[in-house]
C-alpha cells in the first residue's frame, strides 16, 4: 500500500487558481513461485485511485455554489480533497468505481540475476482512457541492477508516454553492507 504525492496545491501559471498535485493511493499484491534455485515466476496486481476531487462540469448548475466564478472543487483544502475523493463523483458510486485504474504484470527471473517482464495498464474511457502494454528486462550484478522497459499503446487515445523507453538503475545498499561485513 502506498500514498504518493501528498502535498499542498500548486499553481502552474500566473493566475491565482491552485491545482491539486496527483495524490495517489496504490494497493498491490504479488505472488512469487520459486520452481527451483534458478527459476522464479511472479504475478502482480496493482489498483490505484487518485485522491483529488472530481471536477464538476460547466453544465452542472452546482459547480459554483458560492457565486465567485471559481469551481467549488478547486477551493477544497488538501484533506477535504483527499477524503472527499471517495464520494464526490457526479454520477455517484458507479462513477467512483470508474476512477480506479488497474495494472497486472508477470515477471520471470532466472538465477536471481536476469528478469523478463510484461504487463498491462487499464484506465476507464471516461477517466483518461489510457491503455497500454509494457515489456521489459532487467539484469542484476552484485549490488547493481539495471532495468529497461517499453510502453506500447493499445488504444487510439493519444498519451505522452506512448512508445517510450524507460530505464532504471538501482543500487542495493543492504547487499553492499553485507559485502563489507564479509571482508
Amino acid at each position: 500500500m502506498n500514498i504518493s504525492n501528498l502535498g499542498a496545491k500548486v499553481t502552474y501559471t500566473d493566475n491565482a487558481d491552485k491545482d491539486f498535485i496527483p495524490t495517489n493511493l496504490g494497493i498491490g499484491a504479488m505472488m512469487r513461485i520459486d520452481f527451483d534455485d534458478y527459476n522464479t515466476l511472479g504475478f502482480v496486481l496493482d489498483i490505484n485511485k487518485l485522491l483529488v476531487p472530481s471536477p464538476y462540469s460547466i453544465e452542472n448548475p452546482k459547480w459554483d455554489t458560492n457565486g465567485d466564478d471559481v469551481a467549488d472543487w478547486r477551493q477544497k483544502t488538501l484533506f477535504d480533497g483527499v477524503f472527499g475523493s471517495f464520494s464526490d463523483a457526479q454520477a455517484g458510486f458507479s462513477e467512483e468505481l470508474k476512477e480506479f485504474y488497474y495494472s497486472i504484470g508477470l515477471e520471470y527471473i532466472y538465477s536471481k540475476q536476469f528478469a523478463v517482464r510484461g504487463g498491462y495498464y487499464y484506465e476507464h474511457p471516461l477517466k483518461g482512457a489510457r491503455k497500454f502494454f509494457t515489456i521489459g528486462a532487467g539484469i542484476k550484478y552484485n549490488v547493481f541492477e539495471f532495468n529497461l522497459s517499453y510502453l506500447a499503446p493499445s488504444s487510439i487515445q493519444r498519451n505522452p508516454l506512448d512508445n517510450t523507453l524507460r530505464f532504471g538503475l538501482n543500487f542495493n545498499f543492504e547487499g553492499f553492507k553485507e559485502g563489507l561485513e564479509e571482508e
